[in-house]
């Protein structure tokens, strides 16, 4: 069969506002092509800028089958680099993160420079010429305090999603925050169910208890429509917008990535159960105001996030098989808030680790029912899932933009 042709087929014969045919969900062959059309050609987040504060400190990430290492170089930029010795492709960084002055690969002990060059190589005769055997290169860019790879050659333009993105994050000053938790949880299901589930907040009455107190369910806060609309939210921006907070909805042209800040129900500030502040010191000493809300980030495939005003939550999602997903969760507060003191780690985590935990048997209880030989799309709630059915277009539209080689609008903003 020529999987190609057969899932071009199959985007081109989907019903608008449905979910996907089942190999788009559990099948080997399909998830090779996401991994191959979407997950090496498009720009995805990594980390952040403040997990690599020091010279030669350095993380390391799995996308499909590229090891990849991000390393903090002496002239002070973060830069990425393919995770395999030019000697016999062994992986030099074998730790998730760590710091050192040089990249030394442990098979051989070839070293490199943090600017992946390739320092020395022991024992090689005396015309070996180091300078063709330095670690290559992967594009790197951070933005907003958020750093981005992309696999590809010729990687696609970065510049519209940071002009989009900056002036709303550049206030939160994450760049000079610290991350106080980080977790990652495997979902068994396909790195699309997991971003369907998190669309829409449909669901959400019914399994996030905790999450429910503080986040309203009202699509125009989850969806993608309706938000400019919604008095409550043409308030909030407004308020917030007098302060210099950026607010209002703002969209891609493909929809790959948008943001915006959402109230929070009554009088909440943080995503606490009793609604009050997670952390006593504010995330930047930039924003004055408690009452923000969240601002939200999402960037497909890899991001979503919350940025509220003591704290923020972001969300790495990561395709380990066409049935396996890692999602990475990181709470970042003010570099120097003391756990203990300025705030309790079980009080700032135990919404957003209850509700991962939730979407995780969700999302596993979604994909267990998709390998049912009666699965066939379903019709996705016009009320409440539009969100939802934004993602499977913006999904369906490049894929079969890519698969028959075809380009890519500009920005739209809705005021």
């Amino acid at each position: 069969m020529d999987i190609r042709a057969d899932m071009l087929s199959r985007l081109r014969a989907r019903k608008p506002g449905y979910s996907l045919d089942q190999p788009f969900y559990i099948d080997p062959d399909y998830f090779k092509l996401d991994l191959e059309q979407i997950w090496y050609r498009d720009w995805l987040f990594i980390g952040h800028d403040c997990e690599l504060t020091a010279t030669g400190a350095y993380m390391t990430v799995q996308v499909g089958a590229y090891p990849v290492v991000i390393v903090r170089g002496e002239d002070g930029r973060i830069n990425a680099f393919h995770n395999s010795c030019r000697h016999r492709g062994s992986r030099v960084c074998t730790k998730e993160r760590g710091q050192s002055n040089k990249l030394v690969c442990p098979y051989h002990q070839w070293t490199y420079e943090l600017d992946g060059s390739l320092a020395f190589a022991r024992q090689m005769g005396e015309n070996f010429d180091t300078t063709n055997f330095g670690l290559k290169p992967v594009a790197c860019e951070t933005a907003g305090g958020y750093i981005f790879i992309c696999l590809a050659d010729q990687p696609m333009d970065f510049a519209p999603f940071r002009a989009m993105m900056e002036p709303y994050f550049l206030p939160h000053r994450l760049r000079d925050a610290k991350v106080a938790f980080e977790s990652t949880i495997i979902e068994k299901g396909n790195w699309k169910l997991v971003w369907e589930n998190n669309r829409e907040c449909y669901h959400c009455a019914g399994n996030h208890p905790e999450l429910c107190k503080t986040y309203p369910e009202a699509p125009t806060a989850s969806g993608v429509s309706g938000a400019e609309d919604d008095p409550e939210i043409t308030e909030h921006w407004a308020k917030c917008e007098s302060i210099g907070l950026p607010s209002k909805f703002v969209i891609d042209g493909d929809g790959q990535f948008r943001t915006a800040r959402m109230p929070l129900l009554r009088d909440a500030v943080s995503y606490t159960i009793s609604g009050r502040k997670a952390v006593q010191m504010r995330l930047s000493d930039n924003v004055n105001m408690d009452r923000i809300g969240t601002l939200l980030l999402f960037h497909y495939p890899t991001t979503w996030n919350h940025v509220l005003s003591d704290h923020a939550v972001t969300f790495r999602v990561m395709p380990i098989s066409a049935t396996e997903t890692a999602v990475t969760t990181k709470w970042l507060v003010h570099k120097d808030a003391v756990e203990g003191i300025d705030y309790r780690l079980d009080e700032l985590t135990h919404v957003w680790t209850e509700t991962n935990d939730q979407d995780r048997q969700i999302v596993e209880e979604n994909a267990f029912g998709i390998h049912s030989p009666a699965y066939e799309p379903g019709p996705y709630s016009e009320m409440h899932e539009g969100g939802v059915a934004q993602f499977v277009e913006w999904y369906a539209n490049f894929m079969e933009k890519r698969l028959t080689d075809a380009g890519k609008p500009a920005l739209r903003s809705v005021a």
